[in-house]
């Protein structure tokens, strides 16, 4: 489960790149019952916060990286940036945004692993992160797509330190490896990754690419309300045993996330 006392190498804040920050602002107030608290209007800093019940679970943000797909970006918890900006380039990865202060915020920096798959830390300051986790309408999961499962392991394992344990999928789908942050128990598991062709890929044109499992209450309901505000579903709505009923979705602008009602709900 993701908790909010973020440790290093947990989730802790995501946000979205959208090229119309007031229609994705629209469609996840609809489907995941978000209040939207914009911070400037018009522009490249166009964007803001979703909030659920006054609480902050994601960011907002204009899309202005050329040629960018539309994604959600999710950023671990680091206890120095620049640190991880070595271990990163150490490991073959890639440095997107070079590290850098928000004020007094916090420190974040973004990257790309070997094979393309794009994430961020943050070194908290001010802002921890995000302050609703793992309850309907809020981020409960993550998960990395990747043609290669043994590299994304040892690269992601040499930068945060996780921990992984495999479980093979029913009905001979594959293997699942999943996440626990260094040195924590396994009730701390807070995301896993999955091998899938490069064709399955075509949403990031092949490369791998990490995306958010939000909660909700019903996921046939949220579904619904997908569908009925633009958006498009990949697969599901669909048991999986000892995890819930969930669907892999995409907002109007193809930015790509998962619903889950958990079999046992927090």
């Amino acid at each position: 489960m993701i908790t909010t006392d973020f440790v290093p190498g947990s989730p802790c804040w995501l946000d979205l790149g959208a090229p119309d920050v007031p229609a994705a602002a629209a469609f996840y107030g609809a489907v995941l019952g978000w209040d939207y608290e914009s911070m400037g209007e018009g522009g490249d800093m166009e964007g803001g916060m979703f909030r659920r019940d006054g609480k902050i679970v994601a960011g907002l943000g204009k899309l202005t990286e050329e040629g960018a797909r539309p994604a959600w970006m999710i950023y671990y918890c680091v206890a120095d940036a620049d640190a991880t900006t070595e271990a990163v380039r150490s490991a073959g990865g890639t440095v997107r945004v070079a590290p850098m202060d928000l004020d007094e915020w916090g420190r974040m920096a973004q990257y790309s692993d070997p094979l393309g798959g794009q994430f961020a830390v943050w070194q908290p300051g001010t802002n921890k992160g995000v302050e609703l986790v793992d309850q309907p309408g809020s981020l409960s999961w993550t998960e990395l797509y990747t043609s290669d499962a043994g590299a994304a392991k040892e690269f992601y394992g040499g930068v945060f330190g996780w921990q992984f344990s495999d479980m093979e999928l029913p009905g001979g789908g594959g293997t699942y490896a999943l996440i626990t942050p260094a040195g924590q128990p396994e009730e701390r598991m807070h995301g896993g990754l999955m091998e899938l062709p490069k064709e399955s890929l075509a949403l990031a044109d092949g490369r791998p690419y990490w995306h958010p499992v939000f909660a909700v209450a019903d996921c046939d309901a949220a579904v619904a309300k997908v569908t009925e505000n633009g958006g498009s579903v990949q697969m599901g709505p669909e048991d999986a045993e000892g995890v819930g009923r969930l669907a892999v979705c995409l907002d109007p602008a193809n930015a790509d996330f998962v619903v889950l009602t958990p079999t046992n709900p927090s």
